[in-house]
């Protein structure tokens, strides 16, 4: 991809916390994304020393925890929204191309009627049925359809109903940047994926947050009733819950089993 639609309001709002090293590796991550069209790669130091952040390995790795999402399988991060936008672009591509097959801009009609101006008899004749045939749009960027709007993250509500369902584990007493970064990025990943099926509302975010919290709370080792092997007995609290690799095998039911 030569251009993807950079959304500036979204982008400082979820980032205002972020410190300069972490701001540009983020720009940087996401430029190698689009460029590459595919997930980055889980070598972060090879991928610091390509966007020429190899002395902030650091920011990388703290920035790809945060925004990205880990997949154990194929050993890479990926972005629900870098994704969604090269699909679309690639589709869009593809259209083009299979409408270049067929012969691009449709040959002129011989019967159709053509208007000269009599104020510039010079003018190009324009024929009466003129239409504006392009594919392209100028400077080739592609009109990509917009992502819809999601429900701004309602940080409150979901700390209550933490607490609420989650009576016995830690309890919220400071949220800081750092927490509710990771709060927004697990609100838009799982907006993003409700809207999929219909428009939604904050309150229906909210629900599968009060199901999330329910299903934590059914874990014997999320929740304390399981002692280690040092005799001791491990609670998750808010945060740590919401940290990308530990939410992706919590929805995948991994601490759900027998011990």
């Amino acid at each position: 991809m030569h251009y993807y639609s950079f959304h500036v309001g979204d982008y400082i709002h979820d980032t205002a916390h972020l410190n300069n090293d972490e701001d540009l590796a983020f720009r940087r991550l996401l430029d190698l994304y689009y460029t590459q069209e595919k997930p980055i790669p889980n070598k972060t130091q090879e991928v610091a020393r390509r966007i020429r952040m190899g002395k902030n390995i650091v920011a990388v790795q703290t920035v790809l925890q945060e925004f990205f999402i880990y997949n154990e399988e194929h050993d890479f991060w990926f972005h629900k929204r870098c994704d969604e936008t090269i699909a679309a672009y690639q589709a869009k591509v593809e259209r083009n191309r299979e409408v270049g097959k067929l012969g691009g801009r449709p040959k002129s009609n011989p019967m159709e009627t053509q208007v000269v101006s009599k104020q510039n008899p010079n003018q190009k004749p324009v024929t009466s049925n003129q239409t504006d045939t392009y594919i392209c749009p100028p400077n080739g960027e592609l009109d990509l359809t917009p992502i819809k709007k999601l429900p701004e993250c309602d940080h409150k509500a979901v700390i209550e109903l933490y607490h609420q369902n989650l009576p016995t584990m830690r309890r919220v007493e400071v949220w800081n940047e750092t927490r509710a970064g990771y709060l927004r990025q697990r609100w838009r990943e799982v907006a993003s994926e409700l809207a999929q099926e219909k428009a939604i509302e904050a309150v229906n975010v909210l629900n599968w947050w009060a199901d999330f919290f329910q299903s934590v709370g059914k874990s014997r080792f999320l929740t304390g009733r399981v002692n280690g092997k040092d005799g001791r007995a491990f609670v998750a609290d808010l945060e740590w819950l919401i940290k990308p690799s530990n939410f992706a095998k919590i929805v995948e039911g991994k601490y759900h089993g027998n011990h």
